[in-house]
């Protein structure tokens, strides 16, 4: 009696130790997408490829050149825009999501009245979906098509609300290789009227996670004009709606003025360094300080400061 208890109590004790083995040496199951940040600068257009369900809060701050060139030669500006805007998305499945890309409240103040209108506003509103043509955990890879249509809602005020609305068609990747990321998108924006601009970007993003508090980020973009807007006087709260008639540039993320001499300078790159910090598992916090390298003056652009948070349920 007593070695058949003891054998029971052995089976017993062998059983225990083996679902103990099992359980701590099975793998936790991840997606291999754990890791994945949002890129910051260019916040309307270059977006995260993989398909999640977000909320994404952004401050934008944007120092105005103190003089801007045009056909009537260079005219004084200064002064900020400050942009306040609130993007989501939700995902359908692993593949397919509803985004909102563009909304907001936009407040021009610059330093030269009453040429240039202290004026504020909401932007125009833009949504549409996302789908993931490739999304592989096992590599920590995606790439997504994105379509959203942009509506003319906003304010004329603050170069919102003119000409029949848009579509933007982008392309997006991402890449992870443990700590590091890269991810890229290229799109056009392309209006349903000539009166607007035709445009197109490209955008890139590099990261590295030294922990979660600080993961140091790069972003280069490339706007790049197609084909100019009909140059209508409009606008007429800014320097007497003669934007379109006399700017020789366009503004590519955050505005579109129509104008129809852009093509004296179809390009403005940018540059961004900042980083973002994992506050929880489900949200993390964003700050980008953004220059053009290309002339400041043939654009709307001296500098910017963007800060956003992330929040992923």
């Amino acid at each position: 009696m007593k070695a058949a208890t003891l054998l029971s109590l052995s089976a017993l004790l062998g059983t225990a130790m083996a679902g103990t083995f099992i359980t701590q040496t099975t793998p936790v199951a991840t997606t291999g997408f754990e890791n994945a940040r949002r890129p910051i600068s260019n916040p309307t257009l270059f977006d995260l490829a993989l398909p999640t369900t977000n909320l994404h809060p952004i401050f934008m701050y944007q120092n105005l050149p103190e003089s801007v060139n045009t056909t009537a030669g260079p005219l004084p500006m200064g002064g900020d825009v400050q942009v306040y805007a609130l993007q989501f998305e939700v995902a359908l499945n692993d593949r397919l999501s509803v985004v909102a890309t563009k909304d907001g409240y936009v407040d021009i103040n610059p330093k030269t009245e009453p040429l240039w209108g202290n004026e504020s506003g909401f932007a125009n509103i833009a949504a549409g979906l996302k789908y993931a043509f490739i999304y592989d955990p096992a590599s920590s890879t995606a790439v997504s098509g994105t379509m959203t249509f942009e509506f003319p809602t906003g304010n004329h005020d603050v170069f919102q609300g003119e000409g029949d609305g848009a579509a933007n068609l982008i392309a997006s990747g991402l890449k992870l290789w443990d700590n590091f990321q890269l991810a890229g998108a290229a799109g056009v924006h392309l209006p349903f009227d000539g009166q607007m601009a035709t445009t197109s970007f490209l955008s890139a993003h590099a990261s590295y996670e030294v922990n979660r508090w600080f993961i140091p980020l790069v972003e280069l973009n490339w706007h790049h004009l197609l084909d100019a807007g009909n140059g209508r006087p409009n606008f007429f709260d800014q320097a007497g709606g003669g934007v379109p008639v006399v700017a020789a540039f366009e503004g590519y993320d955050l505005l579109n003025f129509g104008a129809s001499n852009a093509t004296h300078n179809r390009d403005l790159v940018t540059a961004a360094v900042g980083f973002r910090s994992r506050l929880t598992d489900a949200i993390d916090l964003g700050f980008a300080y953004e220059l053009p390298l290309t002339n400041k003056e043939d654009s709307v652009m001296d500098d910017r400061f963007t800060v956003d948070l992330v929040w992923t349920f």
